[in-house]
């Protein structure tokens, strides 16, 4: 299947994907658990940077990256 969009809008697509999958964190961590919700919000912070550094396809850094 051919994907529609071009180069920069498929990167913009993957960093909303990631930004919600960090702010799903931290809502799941707030209302699961009784941690405080500046902690949850830290341990958000730091999951969509990790998610985007375990993308092997991200030539900026992380799996992929050439450097």
């Amino acid at each position: 299947m051919k994907n529609p969009l071009n180069k920069k809008q498929t990167a913009a697509v993957k960093s909303y994907l990631r930004a919600l999958l960090a702010s799903a964190i931290v809502m799941g961590i707030a209302l699961l658990t009784d941690m405080a919700p500046q902690y949850a919000v830290v341990i958000g912070a730091l999951a969509a940077p990790a998610a985007k550094w375990a993308d092997k396809n991200e030539t900026e850094f992380g799996v992929g990256s050439s450097e």
